[in-house]
């Protein structure tokens, strides 16, 4: 097994983020992508001693890492949760609705792309896993072993943006059929055949790999339910931060942001004399989309794809 020490991490958009948190130095805060913790050191140099930090992560070596942080400063818990649990959390600790400020920075880390135990990289060849969390739920193995054809073609499209997805989908299930999927670089072959068309500068078994990843860990699902979960839990004049690396994780953050930053005025008649709070809107919208900078972009090419958003709790 790789040592955690082998992967670096470098934190996308670390000083934009945490700006755009606004953090108090007697605030209460939520890292609900540890990671390795670059966000997370950040927020804790801008907190007072009455400050509080929640850290989630669903990988036990950002947990690992995490937990070695806690220990060094008694304002940080590390929780081995999906954000998309923090109310659940919150609520034992008696801090719903009373949270200053979420960051969710979506998408895997350097690490568990770079280390090919994890089984996320269809360049190095590794065991077949992606999970987030190897101890929980269905690997890609299991998961690839079992789907009908058609349910693979329907993730390899709507998760990947594959559009060649029935027919990596045929391929995979007539593969299988022969010998089961249980290393990284088996499948990226059978994709990469199957892949009529290549886009120059990236691998054509790219697209698949997302899909698959982001189906195992369901990542949009907690993705949807977190957003709602931080609306609920944040205070007035608390700040939502979300770093998207994809076109589907930005577009759910976008409408979601805009959705309760629009409120339902508009379906209101006109003439109503009073309107009722729940037609207001409960978000405010802050700048504009940013984007990795020109020094960012050379130091971390991964920061290429990068999208940050940013809204205010209003009620």
């Amino acid at each position: 097994m790789s040592t955690e020490s082998s992967f670096r991490h470098i934190t996308v958009l670390l000083d934009e983020a945490v700006d755009s948190l606004a953090v108090r130095a007697d605030g209460c805060y939520l890292d609900g992508t540890f990671g390795r913790g670059g966000h997370s050191r950040l927020i804790l140099r801008h907190l007072g001693e009455e400050g509080r930090l929640l850290g989630f992560d669903k990988d036990p070596q950002a947990i690992a890492t995490g937990q070695a942080l806690a220990a060094e400063d008694g304002r940080f818990v590390i929780v081995q949760r999906s954000f998309a649990e923090m109310a659940g959390e919150l609520a034992e600790r008696g801090l719903a609705g009373k949270v200053d400020g979420v960051l969710l920075d979506l998408g895997v880390s350097s690490p568990q792309l770079d280390d090919a135990e994890r089984g996320f990289s269809f360049l190095n060849d590794g065991p077949l896993d992606m999970r987030m969390d190897p101890t929980r739920g269905v690997s890609a193995a299991q998961w690839i072993a079992t789907a009908p054809e058609d349910e693979i073609a329907r993730v390899l499209k709507e998760y990947g943006e594959e559009r060649f997805a029935k027919r990596m989908a045929r391929a995979v299930v007539q593969r299988r059929a022969e010998k089961p999927f249980e290393r990284t670089a088996d499948l990226a072959a059978v994709l990469t055949v199957a892949n009529p068309a290549w886009e120059k500068g990236k691998n054509p078994a790219t697209r698949a790999f997302q899909g698959i990843r982001i189906h195992v860990n369901n990542e949009l699902g907690d993705l949807e339910r977190g957003l709602e979960a931080a609306l609920e839990n944040l205070a007035v004049g608390g700040r939502l931060v979300v770093i998207s690396f994809h076109s589907l994780e930005d577009r759910i953050v976008k409408l979601f942001m805009r959705k309760h930053a629009k409120g339902e005025a508009d379906k209101l008649p006109r003439n109503l004399p009073i309107r009722p709070p729940a037609f207001d809107p409960r978000l405010k919208l802050l700048g504009k989309p940013q984007f990795a900078s020109e020094e960012e972009l050379k130091a971390n090419p991964r920061s290429r794809s990068a999208v940050m958003r940013v809204a205010e709790k209003l009620r």
